[in-house]
């Protein structure tokens, strides 16, 4: 990709500016993608796309121990021996 095109604009309205469809496939964003955008020396703007990951734990499921658990004093410690 060339930094000296334009490969899309689009128009502030308030505080917010729509991100062309194109641009949104090409980076896969979607809801809840988050935009990071840093100010370089030079004056450029430069904007990272951090993805949302979706189904992280849907393959979770629970703990399945021999040992009971008390979630109120122990939530920090799951999978350290207490003594």
């Amino acid at each position: 990709m060339s930094s000296e095109s334009v490969d899309s604009e689009s128009k502030v309205s308030g505080n917010q500016a729509n991100i062309p469809a194109r641009i949104r496939r090409e980076l896969d964003i979607d809801d809840g993608d988050k935009l990071r955008w840093h100010i370089e020396d030079d004056g450029t703007l430069r904007v990272q796309v951090v993805q949302q990951r979706r189904g992280t734990f849907s393959d979770f499921d629970g703990y399945d121990g021999d040992q009971p658990t008390e979630a109120e004093t122990h939530h920090d410690t799951w999978g350290i021996d207490i003594e």
